[in-house]
């Protein structure tokens, strides 16, 4: 295990909280609708900073520790497109204005932050106590990944979600988004606002996705560091992946089932860890070198297989996939 220190820990988190706390001024000070080039400046500057963390820790702490970083780094950033989609979704459900995404995204990445921050010292303290851990989170993503591909061309109901709907009959909704608020007086009475419903449909979504990626990523490293760090610099980058490649989310008819081989590919890896450990050390293992090579190689498959797809067939849409089965809207049927 990795000697990281306190010092280390809290210089870390404040540095991530510090690039929260900018984006978080920077949506409410100037709400506005983010243009391309503004993405794409956003976006290379939280990828040079995640790929400058990484060269650091691995000078650091070792190349061996680098490139499981940078394993758990590419498998969280991977996942994450599938935020992007539901988070799509989300927008078009509840006609979020354009110039109010910005700000509802980084309250998300906020939310999913802590939400993991929660899993990932759960994780680590089962892991740390009990090796068959990594069995029940193999089996887990295995069992994901199953359900991610057969309803791959599905996308989650988010009306039906528990605890939008609880929402919407306990608390008085305002007509409109009243200024990007959160919270106002309509007729006299406290109300909120739909902004707070979008909050609270977008903090339950990050919770199951939680549970999905912590164990995938405890799948390449068991340092609760890496595991943090990784999931914190991919989901920084979020906000603005999202205004970039939003119009190109529907051509990427593949990624679901992607990311289904992927989830299953690391739960192997985890239930053969467990096997080496528990069982027989004869038994094989799945290094991480090989592990970034197929996640890697699995999704530059999907992203060309999907754009492929899409120039013969361009009405063809893709879909975020669902761990539930729902309605499967048709091709033609437009998103309510």
């Amino acid at each position: 295990m990795l000697d990281i220190s306190l010092l280390t820990w809290g210089v870390t988190i404040g540095f991530i909280i510090l690039l929260l706390a900018v984006d978080l001024a920077l949506a409410a000070a100037r709400p506005h609708h983010v243009g391309f080039k503004e993405a794409t400046a956003w976006s290379v500057f939280y990828i040079a900073v995640a790929i400058g963390f990484g060269i650091w820790f691995g000078l650091q702490f070792g190349n061996a520790a680098g490139t499981e970083y940078f394993a758990g780094y590419i498998i969280e950033k991977s996942l994450s497109v599938d935020n992007l989609f539901v988070f799509v979704i989300i927008m078009n459900t509840f006609a979020v204005p354009d110039k109010h995404q910005h700000k509802v995204l980084v309250f998300g990445i906020v939310l999913a932050l802590i939400m993991r921050a929660i899993f990932i010292a759960l994780g680590a303290s089962l892991i740390s106590l009990f090796s068959f851990t990594f069995l029940l989170f193999g089996l887990l993503l295995l069992y994901t990944a199953v359900q991610l591909f057969r309803h791959r061309n599905e996308d989650p109901d988010i009306e039906s979600n528990l605890m939008v709907r609880g929402a919407r009959r306990f608390l008085p909704v305002s007509e409109g988004y009243i200024g990007g608020r959160l919270f106002a007086k309509e007729d006299g009475r406290r109300v909120v606002t739909p902004l707070f419903i979008v909050l609270i449909a977008i903090g339950s979504v990050d919770l199951l996705f939680a549970l999905d990626s912590i164990p995938a990523v405890f799948g390449v490293t068991e340092e609760a560091y890496i595991v943090f760090t990784a999931n914190a610099f991919a989901l920084l980058g979020l906000r603005a992946l999202f205004f970039l490649v939003k119009g190109l989310l529907d051509r990427l008819v593949y990624l679901s089932a992607g990311l289904a081989v992927i989830l299953a590919f690391i739960g192997v890896k985890l239930i053969l860890h467990w096997a080496h450990v528990d069982i027989d050390e004869s038994i094989p293992e799945i290094s991480t070198s090989l592990s970034l090579g197929v996640v890697l190689g699995v999704l530059a498959v999907a992203t060309v297989a999907s754009l492929i797809r899409t120039r013969g067939l361009p009405d063809e849409k893709a879909h975020a996939g669902s761990l539930t089965a729902g309605k499967v809207k048709a091709k033609d049927e437009p998103q309510e």
